[in-house]
Protein backbone atom coordinates (compact mmCIF):
# COMPACT_ATOMS: atom_id res chain seq x y z
CA UNK A 1 0.00 0.00 0.00
CA UNK A 2 0.93 3.47 -1.21
CA UNK A 3 1.63 6.43 1.62
CA UNK A 4 -1.23 7.96 -0.44
CA UNK A 5 -3.09 4.53 0.12
CA UNK A 6 -2.44 4.48 3.81
CA UNK A 7 -3.22 7.93 4.56
CA UNK A 8 -6.64 7.55 2.95
CA UNK A 9 -7.91 4.31 4.86
CA UNK A 10 -6.07 5.98 7.91
CA UNK A 11 -8.63 8.77 7.68
CA UNK A 12 -11.36 6.69 6.65
CA UNK A 13 -10.92 4.96 9.61
CA UNK A 14 -11.07 8.10 12.23
CA UNK A 15 -14.26 9.40 10.36
CA UNK A 16 -16.12 6.59 10.26
CA UNK A 17 -15.07 6.02 14.59
CA UNK A 18 -15.59 9.20 15.10
CA UNK A 19 -19.19 9.28 13.51
CA UNK A 20 -19.85 6.81 16.13
CA UNK A 21 -18.34 8.63 19.10
CA UNK A 22 -19.39 11.94 18.63
CA UNK A 23 -22.85 10.72 17.73
CA UNK A 24 -23.23 9.33 21.15
CA UNK A 25 -21.33 11.65 23.40
CA UNK A 26 -21.10 15.01 21.49
CA UNK A 27 -18.86 17.46 23.00
CA UNK A 28 -17.68 14.75 25.89
CA UNK A 29 -15.84 12.50 22.91
CA UNK A 30 -12.63 11.48 23.84
CA UNK A 31 -9.83 11.46 21.11
CA UNK A 32 -8.35 8.54 22.84
CA UNK A 33 -11.28 6.42 22.14
CA UNK A 34 -12.23 7.34 18.21
CA UNK A 35 -8.45 6.85 18.00
CA UNK A 36 -8.75 3.33 19.56
CA UNK A 37 -11.88 2.23 17.49
CA UNK A 38 -10.26 2.97 14.44
CA UNK A 39 -6.66 1.41 15.84
CA UNK A 40 -4.50 4.16 15.50
CA UNK A 41 -3.03 7.15 17.88
CA UNK A 42 -4.43 10.60 18.68
CA UNK A 43 -1.23 11.55 17.12
CA UNK A 44 -3.12 10.13 13.73
CA UNK A 45 -5.64 12.52 14.06
CA UNK A 46 -3.83 15.78 14.73
CA UNK A 47 -1.67 14.68 11.89
CA UNK A 48 -4.85 14.15 9.71
CA UNK A 49 -7.18 17.10 10.88
CA UNK A 50 -4.89 19.13 12.79
CA UNK A 51 -7.40 19.48 15.83
CA UNK A 52 -10.57 17.91 17.41
CA UNK A 53 -12.60 20.70 15.87
CA UNK A 54 -10.98 19.65 12.63
CA UNK A 55 -12.25 15.92 13.40
CA UNK A 56 -15.53 17.08 13.46
CA UNK A 57 -15.27 19.43 10.75
CA UNK A 58 -14.50 16.81 8.07
CA UNK A 59 -17.06 14.30 9.59
CA UNK A 60 -19.50 17.10 8.78
CA UNK A 61 -18.20 17.41 4.95
CA UNK A 62 -18.05 13.50 4.82
CA UNK A 63 -21.55 13.32 6.06
CA UNK A 64 -23.02 15.39 3.75
CA UNK A 65 -21.32 15.09 0.55
CA UNK A 66 -23.04 12.23 -0.72
CA UNK A 67 -26.04 13.66 0.11
CA UNK A 68 -25.81 16.21 -2.11
CA UNK A 69 -24.50 14.04 -4.71
CA UNK A 70 -27.75 12.33 -4.60
CA UNK A 71 -29.28 15.50 -4.46
CA UNK A 72 -27.91 16.29 -8.03
CA UNK A 73 -29.18 13.03 -9.74
CA UNK A 74 -32.62 13.19 -7.92
CA UNK A 75 -33.34 17.15 -9.22
CA UNK A 76 -32.14 16.76 -13.01
CA UNK A 77 -32.05 19.46 -15.47
CA UNK A 78 -34.69 20.38 -17.14
CA UNK A 79 -37.37 21.38 -14.95
CA UNK A 80 -38.86 24.21 -14.02
CA UNK A 81 -38.30 25.68 -10.15
CA UNK A 82 -41.94 24.13 -8.97
CA UNK A 83 -40.69 20.62 -10.58
CA UNK A 84 -37.51 20.94 -9.45
CA UNK A 85 -38.82 21.51 -5.32
CA UNK A 86 -41.06 18.54 -6.18
CA UNK A 87 -38.41 16.21 -7.18
CA UNK A 88 -35.89 17.69 -4.24
CA UNK A 89 -38.79 17.59 -1.77
CA UNK A 90 -39.48 13.55 -2.16
CA UNK A 91 -35.96 12.59 -2.23
CA UNK A 92 -35.92 14.46 1.01
CA UNK A 93 -38.74 12.20 2.73
CA UNK A 94 -37.57 9.37 1.19
CA UNK A 95 -33.69 9.84 3.02
CA UNK A 96 -36.29 9.78 6.22
CA UNK A 97 -37.19 5.72 5.80
CA UNK A 98 -33.24 5.37 4.85
CA UNK A 99 -31.45 2.53 7.30
CA UNK A 100 -29.39 5.11 8.77
CA UNK A 101 -31.84 8.08 9.36
CA UNK A 102 -32.11 7.82 13.27
CA UNK A 103 -28.20 8.04 13.71
CA UNK A 104 -28.30 11.04 11.38
CA UNK A 105 -30.86 12.66 13.20
CA UNK A 106 -28.54 11.88 16.84
CA UNK A 107 -25.37 13.40 14.55
CA UNK A 108 -27.47 16.48 14.00
CA UNK A 109 -28.35 17.00 17.36
CA UNK A 110 -25.36 16.57 18.79
CA UNK A 111 -23.80 18.84 16.48
CA UNK A 112 -25.85 21.41 17.54
CA UNK A 113 -24.98 21.09 21.05
CA UNK A 114 -21.29 20.78 20.36
CA UNK A 115 -21.91 24.31 18.52
CA UNK A 116 -23.17 25.84 21.06
CA UNK A 117 -20.45 24.53 23.61
CA UNK A 118 -17.74 25.67 21.20
CA UNK A 119 -18.26 28.69 19.24
CA UNK A 120 -15.30 28.57 17.27
CA UNK A 121 -16.53 25.03 16.14
CA UNK A 122 -19.95 26.27 15.57
CA UNK A 123 -18.52 29.01 13.04
CA UNK A 124 -16.55 26.31 11.17
CA UNK A 125 -19.23 23.81 11.29
CA UNK A 126 -21.46 26.81 9.40
CA UNK A 127 -18.90 27.42 6.77
CA UNK A 128 -18.51 23.75 5.87
CA UNK A 129 -22.76 23.51 5.66
CA UNK A 130 -22.78 26.53 3.64
CA UNK A 131 -20.27 25.21 1.36
CA UNK A 132 -22.20 22.10 0.45
CA UNK A 133 -25.69 24.26 0.15
CA UNK A 134 -24.21 25.95 -2.75
CA UNK A 135 -24.25 22.70 -4.74
CA UNK A 136 -28.33 22.69 -4.13
CA UNK A 137 -27.97 26.44 -5.03
CA UNK A 138 -26.61 25.81 -7.91
CA UNK A 139 -28.84 23.32 -8.52
CA UNK A 140 -32.44 26.03 -8.56
CA UNK A 141 -29.83 28.75 -10.00
CA UNK A 142 -31.37 29.21 -13.77
CA UNK A 143 -34.84 27.28 -13.37
CA UNK A 144 -37.97 29.27 -14.76
CA UNK A 145 -40.57 30.30 -12.68
CA UNK A 146 -43.66 32.36 -14.04
CA UNK A 147 -42.14 33.46 -16.79
CA UNK A 148 -38.61 34.41 -15.37
CA UNK A 149 -35.56 32.62 -14.81
CA UNK A 150 -34.15 32.65 -10.96
CA UNK A 151 -31.35 33.82 -9.91
CA UNK A 152 -28.24 32.95 -7.50
CA UNK A 153 -29.85 34.76 -5.07
CA UNK A 154 -33.34 33.80 -5.15
CA UNK A 155 -31.74 30.50 -5.24
CA UNK A 156 -30.11 31.05 -2.12
CA UNK A 157 -32.99 32.63 -0.19
CA UNK A 158 -35.19 29.86 -1.22
CA UNK A 159 -32.60 26.84 -0.06
CA UNK A 160 -32.64 28.82 3.31
CA UNK A 161 -35.75 28.21 3.43
CA UNK A 162 -36.33 24.57 2.11
CA UNK A 163 -33.78 23.86 4.31
CA UNK A 164 -35.63 25.13 7.73
CA UNK A 165 -39.05 23.47 6.08
CA UNK A 166 -37.38 20.41 6.05
CA UNK A 167 -35.12 19.81 8.75
CA UNK A 168 -37.94 20.10 11.26
CA UNK A 169 -40.43 17.68 9.34
CA UNK A 170 -37.82 15.51 8.73
CA UNK A 171 -37.26 15.39 12.57
CA UNK A 172 -40.66 14.95 13.07
CA UNK A 173 -41.21 12.21 10.75
CA UNK A 174 -37.97 10.19 12.28
CA UNK A 175 -39.42 10.91 16.03
CA UNK A 176 -42.77 9.99 15.05
CA UNK A 177 -44.21 12.88 15.47
CA UNK A 178 -45.38 13.99 12.07
CA UNK A 179 -48.14 12.17 10.94
CA UNK A 180 -49.58 12.20 7.76
CA UNK A 181 -46.23 13.49 6.84
CA UNK A 182 -45.73 11.41 3.17
CA UNK A 183 -43.95 12.38 0.36
CA UNK A 184 -46.98 14.47 -1.06
CA UNK A 185 -47.07 16.47 1.88
CA UNK A 186 -43.70 17.19 1.22
CA UNK A 187 -44.12 18.46 -1.93
CA UNK A 188 -47.23 20.11 -1.49
CA UNK A 189 -45.38 22.37 1.26
CA UNK A 190 -42.15 22.66 -0.55
CA UNK A 191 -44.65 23.63 -3.75
CA UNK A 192 -46.34 26.16 -1.65
CA UNK A 193 -43.41 28.03 0.01
CA UNK A 194 -41.58 28.31 -3.71
CA UNK A 195 -44.55 29.58 -5.31
CA UNK A 196 -44.43 32.51 -3.90
CA UNK A 197 -41.29 34.49 -5.01
CA UNK A 198 -41.45 36.88 -2.99
CA UNK A 199 -40.98 34.97 -0.05
CA UNK A 200 -37.21 34.69 -1.72
CA UNK A 201 -36.66 37.74 -3.87
CA UNK A 202 -34.42 40.81 -2.40
CA UNK A 203 -36.81 43.57 -4.65
CA UNK A 204 -39.96 42.50 -3.22
CA UNK A 205 -39.27 42.42 0.36
CA UNK A 206 -38.02 45.94 -0.92
CA UNK A 207 -41.18 47.52 -1.87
Amino acid sequence: MTRAETKERNRRALLDAAFQVVSRDGHRAKLDEIAERADLTTGAIYSLFGSKNGLVVALVADYLRPYYEEIEQAVPAGLDLLEAVDAFARHYRRSCDAPDARSGLALQITLLDMALHDPDLGARLAESIRSQENHLIARFTGRSHNGSVVTSDQAQRLTTALRALFVGLSQGVTLGLAHGADEQYFADTARALASDMSLIDHDADAS
